[in-house]
């Protein structure tokens, strides 16, 4: 059971989850696409804030073994591999110095194979070697996209090593990180994860990390086209952005409620298949 007293000794940590940066994004991924200029104050409130940004990596070194990191942390994360990741998405971050961590879906950048995000501009795995020269380390976000605690261990285990075997191909080094799609996850997923040889993986809850963040469900704070440069600077305050509650800070169990939509997804997806859950 978590005291107010071991929720007031975490220190809070703001994970951004960002997925496209575009002008005229495709219906389905509008309400999470950012606009550019939108984009772009965004990291200057990041910048303005004093907060020093590093990438999902040197969290879970100090997660795992206490290694140092800035007095006031925050992670800004990419998920899925829209076209503008390589091009103006990683300039306008390595102008401000800003590094990142990028989460690719294989299946939607590779030549050859399918996945179910519907259409979008993506980028290509041939693209994801220029990342790391902007400051941008790339991790896995499976191979197809599935909701990932409701398909079976054999889909999961394939779903998980595929990714991350086509990305280490790519990049000829480890990619250690991994971003569940739609940040569903379940106990029996973190374990697939940890067995696969992820060092971590992301999930959403839109709440805060924290220092003391469980390593194979970091929380994130999910960004939306009307969240603002002020909301940004919110949550670098470790403050809610306008109009929300107050601001979480993980780890923290599931709720009810998000216990009961797994669930149902669950016994959805028996009677369906996999579906995308935009």
């Amino acid at each position: 059971m978590t005291t107010t007293t071991d929720a007031a000794a975490r220190t809070p940590i703001p994970v951004l989850l960002y997925h496209a940066v575009m002008a005229d994004p495709p219906p389905w991924i509008a309400e999470f696409t950012v606009a550019p200029s939108d984009f772009a104050a965004h990291l200057d409130a990041v910048v303005a804030s004093g907060r020093s940004a590093v990438p999902v990596s040197a969290l879970v070194r100090h997660l795992t073994c206490g290694a140092p990191l800035p007095s006031r942390p925050v992670v800004l994360t990419f998920d899925d591999g829209f076209a503008d990741l390589p091009g103006p998405t990683a300039e306008a971050l390595a102008a401000r110095a800003l590094p990142a961590t990028a989460y690719l879906t294989t299946g939607a950048i590779t030549t050859g194979l399918t996945s179910l995000l519907p259409y979008a501009p993506m980028m290509t795995l041939r693209q994801a070697s220029a990342l790391a020269g902007y400051g941008v380390e790339v991790g896995a976000h499976t191979v197809t996209h599935p909701q990932l605690d409701t398909v079976p261990p054999a889909v999961l285990h394939r779903e998980l090593r595929d990714a991350k075997r086509v990305l280490e191909d790519a990049l000829g080094h480890e990619v250690a990180h991994l971003a569940y799609p739609h940040g569903y996850n379940s106990a029996r997923v973190r374990r697939a994860a940890a067995r696969a040889g992820y060092a971590s993986a992301v999930a959403v809850r839109h709440a805060l990390s924290s220092d003391r963040d469980d390593t194979y469900r970091i929380a994130r704070l999910i960004v939306r086209r009307t969240h603002t440069a002020a909301d940004v600077a919110s949550w670098m305050a470790g403050e809610p952005a306008e109009g929300e509650r107050a601001a979480k800070v993980a780890p923290f169990p599931d709720s009810l409620p998000t216990l009961g939509w797994r669930l149902y997804r669950g016994a959805r997806a028996r009677v369906r298949g996999p579906e995308f859950a935009g």
